[in-house]
């Protein structure tokens, strides 16, 4: 014997579906903003160091640039971008397919 759901029990079972679904969605654009703001302060960081290599060797008028240091930060700064790039596409990746599935239910209902 089957039970019959009511109209309210089934638009409860939606709300919470949806919920369950954005509370996903919300989490996993946390976890790569958490990781972005990690990156972030990396580059930062390391553009600090860069800046202040630069200007010690500018004020000293050694500029060195085949100093290994350099090279080292230059390729974190480097690494920290695309990092950063590639996860701005995923969060506006994930923004873009919960719209179009918003936009999706909107339209059969």
């Amino acid at each position: 014997m089957q039970k019959h759901q009511t109209p309210w029990t089934e638009k409860v079972q939606e709300l919470f579906q949806t919920c369950s679904e954005e509370i996903k969605r919300t989490t996993e654009i946390g976890k790569k903003m958490l990781t972005a703001s990690k990156t972030n302060t990396s580059l930062h960081e390391a553009y600090e160091e860069l800046g202040r290599l630069a200007a010690d060797a500018l004020e000293s008028k050694q500029i060195d640039w085949e100093d290994p240091k350099v090279h080292d930060l230059i390729h974190t700064i480097k690494s920290c971008q695309e990092d950063l790039e590639t996860l701005e596409e995923e969060v506006n990746t994930i923004k873009s397919n919960e719209k179009s599935k918003e936009d999706e239910e909107k339209s059969n209902s």
